[in-house]
Order: structure tokens, then sequence, then C-alpha cells
């Protein structure tokens, strides 16, 4: 059998995907857009609530970086079984505050409370947070129990504090790292994955970044191939069967669009998630939200700004955008994580590379060049 390195991406082992990528191939193509992770990983064996074993973490993903400029956004949910704070105030005002979290379920209030400590300290280096006496952040989650002391909370602030500092531009870790360390997807190991398209024709480019924790084995398909349907072994050892799981997508662009534009940038993540086999189950959490990072400056609270929007004519582009991406961001997160075992023994396998290979080439479906 074909054995090859955990490190490479799914486009290094062939798998074909349309569209043109961004230079990374990642979210952070979009300038300004900076990731960061706090990933925790301690002990083996029995689960002792509080003690561990631990398998979790926290991804940060930050708009224009440190800077407090808001951008305009858009959210969608296309199943509610999940939590995505703050997005009550992004849907009425049209503008993203602040950073986009992404945890475990269980974490949601820790990290939402520490983001707001950290804005508040940054008032003191920065005087862009000056005029900031409130804050309603946004987090995201999926659940991680399977692998996880879910219930032993511990995820704190000092970890929503490490990812937002360790948040930089350039490449970004996949896999079981951050809010991603202890998630599944399609039956194998999740996690972290991101992608980007260049818009050519607009000039602009989109970028994506999921925390892929969904999904049936028997439905994954990857560039077309029913690859679950033949790979059916390496299934989850996980005590009390398999359950839910959930996804979050966070979509990036440098188009200039307004907030009911991003919305329905959103709304186009499905479809990117479907090509995967994605059907949005009753027990998952499949939430999404856009942004933009043109018209800097837009959020004013004394005065009109001027700015730009794309005709709705030529946004066909961008949703295609957002499909693709989305679809290879989910691949890259199961080529990117490895095999991991946590509470109890459960262990989720990771989705073998040159079995994949294989697969796709039986099929036809290997890109060679």
């Amino acid at each position: 059998m074909l054995e090859l390195s955990s490190k490479v991406r799914a486009r290094g082992l062939g798998v074909p995907f349309g569209g043109e990528p961004g230079p990374l191939n990642a979210i952070t193509d979009v300038e300004g857009v900076e990731v960061g992770h706090s990933t925790i990983v301690s002990g083996e064996g029995r689960l002792v609530v509080g003690r561990g074993p631990v398998r979790t973490g926290v991804t940060a993903v930050l708009p224009r970086g440190r800077v407090f400029d808001p951008v305009f956004a858009g959210w969608h949910s296309l199943n509610g079984n999940g939590e995505m704070t703050g997005t009550t105030w992004v849907e009425e005002s049209g503008f993203l505050e602040g950073p986009v979290m992404i945890t475990n379920t269980h974490s949601v209030g820790v990290v939402r409370d520490a983001v707001i400590e950290w804005m508040n300290a940054r008032r003191l280096e920065d005087a862009s947070y000056e005029g900031i006496s409130w804050s309603l952040p946004v987090v995201a989650e999926t659940y991680d129990g399977r692998l996880n002391d879910v219930d032993g909370f511990h995820v704190g602030k000092r970890h929503a504090f490490e990812a937002l500092d360790r948040a930089a531009p350039g490449p970004v870790e996949e896999g079981s790292v951050g809010g991603g360390t202890g998630m599944t997807c399609h039956g194998f190991k999740g996690g972290i994955g991101t992608s980007s398209r260049v818009v050519a024709g607009l000039g602009c480019t989109v970028g994506v970044l999921v925390q892929a924790n969904y999904g049936s084995r028997e439905l994954l398909t990857i560039a077309g191939v029913p690859v679950g349907r033949e790979i059916t072994d390496l299934m989850p050892v996980v005590g009390g069967g398999p359950r839910g799981g959930s996804i979050i997508v966070v979509v990036a662009t440098d188009a200039p669009l307004l907030p009911h534009q991003l919305k329905r940038l959103a709304r186009r993540v499905p479809l990117g998630i479907a090509r995967v086999g994605g059907v949005a189950a009753n027990g998952s959490g499949d939430i999404f939200i856009a942004f933009s990072t043109a018209n800097p400056g837009a959020f004013s609270r004394e005065e009109a700004v001027a700015m730009g929007m794309l005709p709705n004519d030529l946004l066909t582009p961008l949703f295609l955008g957002v499909v693709e991406a989305t679809e290879e961001a989910i691949v890259n997160a199961l080529v990117a994580a490895e095999t991991m075992t946590g509470v109890d023994g459960n262990t989720v396998y990771a989705l073998p590379h040159g079995r994949l290979v294989e697969v796709l080439g039986r099929y036809g479906r290997l890109q060679t060049s």
C-alpha cells in the first residue's frame, strides 16, 4: 500500500478541485486575515471528568489582524443544533466587530468572556480600541466529547488569549489543532481545514476556514468518488456508538460587499459541504459567517461614510469560489488530521492517504500533473 506524508495537503495527493487557489490556498490569502490556534492535548485512558483525557482547543480568525476596524458581515444557519454567539447583532448591525472564535461545545462561554477581556486590554495598547465600551463576541462550537473530557472545562481564558495572540498571516496549520483538535468528520479524524479561490475576473479573493466535525462515512465523497463506500473499515472505536456532529465555516473576501451580499455568500457554503457528502443532519450544527475586508473605515459612530459595493450581477463567480473553497477546505481537514485516541480509549482513525489515492485512481479521478 502506498504510504504518503501526513503533512501533504489534498492537492498534493492528486485530488482534483475546480478553480484557482491563492498562493497559500488558505483563508489568509485574503489580505489582513490572521489565524491562530491553541491546542490542548493531555492524559490518556479512562475518562475522569475534570482531569481528562483532554483533546480540545481554540481557533481564532481575525479579519483585520489586531486593529479594531469592524468589517461588514452576514451569517447563515443551515441546521441550528449548534451555537454561534453574537450573530443577532451581526444580523442587526451588519458588522463583525471582532474576531471569530471556534472551540468545543461546552467552552463557548469562557472563550466569549476571554475575547471581551482581550479587547478591553488592547485599549491600553491601540488607540483604535479606545471607543469600545461593550462587545458581543462571535464564538462558535462543535462537539468533541467522543475524544475529549468535554465536561471537564479544560479550555480557559489563557487558551483563548493564546489563540488570539498567536494569530498571524501566512500558512494555516490544519487538522487536529485548535478548536478542531478532538473532532471527527465522516467517520475519520477531522478538524481544521482551509482553502481559497482567486476570482480573476473581479480581481479579488475568497477564502474559507472550516472546523469539520460532521457527516456519515457512507456519504463521504471526494472529487465525485464515493470514498466512504470504498473505505469501509477504520471506523471510529467509540463507546456508545456514533453521535451527531457539526461544521462551522468562516468565509473571508476582499471583494467590496455589503452585509446582505455577505449573507448570500454564507448561504452558498452548504453547496460545498454537499459535494463532500454533508446533508445537515438533525443533530448537526451547520453555521456559517462571511465577512469582507474591503471598505476599511466603514464603521463609524458619528458620521456618514462613503463605500464601494459590487453589483449583484457580478456575484456568481464569488458564489462559485465559496463552494469550491469550502469543498477543498473540508478535504484538507481530513487529509491533515492524524489518528487520535482519547477518553476511554476511544479512537478515530485518519483518512489513509495511500488508500484514498488508490480509490481515486480506480475511478479515473486522480490528478497526475
